[in-house]
């Protein structure tokens, strides 16, 4: 057995929340499967480009909504995890030095992979999973990415890792996506839009001097609301805007879909952030 992981970032600071980070896994014996049926129905739709969030428009909005409910069905059965990760711009960190302001990027991408998934109840078997990851491209200079590549790969050291019986079978099993080549990472990049797009209040969004809203906001709200549908079948009144709760700390990996609004464990709290702005 193999988890085959996604992982995707968005909007670093938005209007009211930033740090978008989302991650998808599939179990290496529904992957190819997956991966058949959502190319296929990218065939069927002449999706020939790069399926992304800020391409959704009112001409692609259908085909948009047709592959995201596949996409969604896997999901629903358990077949695809998705987890996203995000902070509120009121809850600022405090407390930092220099080195950690400068690898904020790293130091969250670490504690999303880290916690995201809720790996220590991923496997009560007594045999061992191996990983292998694919992040979207990395923003910074080669050497930093390689540092983090590494940082992530000795996670297997970890006790989590370690009891879970969870491990890389090499350095060469942490690579990066070049996103047009894998559908799965393009899907995840949809649904991360849309719940930053939300989020951050971008679906009331007008174009200057307008009274009304323009034909791509309101296709990417429609897209949107879809996905909060598909989501609700899964959980009724789910919350996008707040960590998904647990009847046991073992949902973090049972759930198939989840969020989680991290915050940094000292913080000061943002006035300009008062109750009307939120």
């Amino acid at each position: 057995m193999q988890y085959i992981i996604y992982t995707d970032e968005s909007e670093k600071k938005g209007r009211y929340f930033g740090n978008f980070y989302g991650g998808t896994l599939i179990r290496s014996t529904d992957f190819d499967y997956i991966n058949k049926e959502l190319n296929k129905k990218r065939e069927e739709l002449n999706l020939t480009g790069e399926i992304k969030w800020q391409k959704v428009t009112e001409n692609y909005l259908e085909k948009y909504m047709d592959i995201i409910n596949l996409f969604f069905d896997f999901v629903k059965e358990d077949k695809v995890k998705i987890r996203i990760m995000f902070t509120h711009n009121m809850y600022q960190a405090v407390g930092l030095n220099e080195a950690q302001k400068g690898n904020e990027y790293f130091l969250l991408y670490y504690q999303f992979f880290k916690h995201i998934f809720g790996f220590q109840y991923s496997n009560p078997t007594n045999e061992p999973i191996s990983l292998y990851i694919l992040l979207d491209q990395l923003p910074d200079k080669k050497e930093k990415n390689e540092e983090f590549k590494k940082f992530i790969y000795s996670l297997q050291y970890q006790e989590i890792f370690v009891e879970s019986k969870l491990h890389f079978k090499s350095m060469d099993d942490i690579g990066e996506a070049t996103s047009h080549e894998h559908i799965i990472l393009q899907c995840l990049d949809v649904v991360l839009g849309s719940m930053e797009f939300k989020l951050n209040g971008k679906d009331q969004d007008k174009p200057p001097g307008q009274r009304l809203r323009g034909k791509r906001t309101r296709a990417k709200e429609k897209l949107y609301k879809l996905i909060n549908k598909r989501i609700r079948e899964i959980y009724p009144n789910f919350n996008i805007g707040a960590t998904t709760g647990c009847s046991d700390l073992s949902d973090r990996w049972s759930h198939p879909y989840r969020h989680w609004k991290f915050e940094p464990k000292y913080t000061k709290v943002n006035t300009q952030y008062n109750s009307k702005n939120k």
